[in-house]
């Protein structure tokens, strides 16, 4: 397969170096898990840095359609099935939409040195410190969910915002950053010992665990996001559109 992008495109080099990526991922050729090209000889190929190059996996990686390992190289995800929903709105929106009244049980602000998820989908490093926010919401009769946030540092949330307000509109009008694109992950799992307590749940009951990786306009990672939902009060729907 023949690795070129146009460098006298107007459109930026790392998107460019996505699209190209994900052509190789839906060839028969790689479509099997097969490693990709190696990074020093990719970029090479295609005269971008390495960095560049890095911007692009990454995004796929955290789209599960690559899988990266350490020493050994990135290649194709073959296990995971992905879906896109063309809209996304925030909890405070979802909820105002079905009229469900929520309360705000809990609301937590530290800063803290990100787990290497979280530094290596921020592209930061796990010794920069990050805002992280948990909230623990639901219905005026308990709550059914608990949120973990990281913020990149680049948005400037300082910790002390009025988070009574929808998050999307703080960043928006207070720190000029505009959140326009979701990617999510939904898994069920089993309740640990700390999340059961949250949710008021036994150890081992099911819950519905939702990732979700949040961009600015400019494809810009801005916060990576952790629900976990009561498998009893969630329900996820897709309207998909021919």
């Amino acid at each position: 397969m023949n690795f070129s992008i146009d460098h006298k495109n107007h459109i930026p080099l790392h998107i460019q170096a996505e699209e190209l990526l994900r052509k190789i991922i839906r060839s028969p050729q790689y479509a099997k898990g097969k490693l990709l090209p190696n990074e020093v000889e990719l970029a090479k190929q295609l005269a971008i840095s390495r960095t560049t190059l890095r911007l692009a996996i990454n995004k796929l990686v955290y789209e599960g359609l690559l899988i990266r390992k350490k020493g050994v190289g990135t290649k194709v995800s073959n296990s995971i099935v992905s879906s896109k929903s063309v809209n996304w709105l925030s909890f405070s929106q979802e909820m105002a939409a079905r009229k469900i009244p929520i309360e705000n049980f809990e609301l937590k602000l530290s800063w803290v040195r990100p787990e290497e998820t979280v530094a290596n989908f921020f592209e930061i490093r796990a010794n920069k410190k990050v805002l992280k926010m948990e909230r623990l919401r639901g219905r005026p009769e308990g709550p059914f969910v608990y949120f973990v946030s990281y913020f990149h540092p680049r948005v400037g949330l300082t910790g002390k915002e009025d988070f009574q307000r929808p998050l999307y509109e703080i960043l928006e009008k207070d720190h000029l950053v505009v959140a326009s694109l979701s990617k999510e992950e939904i898994t069920a799992r089993a309740a640990d010992k700390f999340i059961a307590g949250k949710l008021n749940l036994a150890p081992g009951a099911p819950v519905l665990c939702r990732k979700r990786f949040v961009f600015d306009q400019g494809d810009r990672p801005i916060e990576y996001n952790l629900g976990f939902y009561r498998a009893d009060s969630f329900v996820y729907t897709i309207e998909s559109r021919r």
